[in-house]
């Protein structure tokens, strides 16, 4: 593990450790309570985070108030987002995963109740639109590239459109 603020090498963008993760609240969301630390696919990490907080989540908390932690967790992910990117000089880091957080969050929201292979089955369709970025997905990316800016929203956009997705073959495979 590394302890270092902000380990640079030439090549990379910077890649935060855990004293980069506590220094700031916003690093804390926005890497995802540590999964986006992950040295291998911190999206996929931080997915699968966020599936286990959601199944958590579940015990305590109706539908409807799931639905409101995650339009609150939007507007702080935004936040959060903007300024661990800015903090890392970098317009949108893979070690960023509360985007994977709030879109997996909503997918399973709409597909809840179901059973653990229909999750399995959304994980790895929203990992292929969220990792592979093919149509939709790669235009929601795009967009904000070609300003040169990426900001908490547009950090998050592109993920919330691969959750679109997600839901849309969910729905035609349902509906077939």
């Amino acid at each position: 593990m590394n302890d270092s603020h902000v380990d640079t090498a030439p090549s990379e963008p910077p890649r935060p450790g855990w004293r980069f993760l506590v220094a700031h609240p916003a690093h804390l969301v926005a890497l995802g309570f540590g999964s986006g630390l992950s040295p291998v696919a911190p999206g996929t990490a931080g997915t699968l985070w966020a599936w286990a907080a959601y199944l958590a989540l579940q015990y305590w908390l109706s539908p409807l108030e799931i639905g409101f932690v995650i339009a609150a967790s939007f507007a702080v992910g935004w936040w959060a987002c903007t300024v661990t990117a800015s903090h890392m000089r970098v317009l949108d880091p893979g070690n960023i995963v509360w985007d994977e957080v709030i879109a997996f969050w909503i997918v399973l929201w709409l597909v809840m109740p179901a059973s653990w292979g229909a999750q399995a089955a959304a994980f790895v369709l929203f990992r292929v639109f969220d990792a592979f970025k093919p149509g939709p997905v790669g235009w929601a990316d795009n967009l904000f590239h070609g300003f040169g800016w990426k900001g908490g929203f547009g950090i998050i956009f592109d993920d919330l459109v691969a959750a679109f997705c997600t839901l849309l073959v969910i729905a035609a495979w349902r509906f077939w």
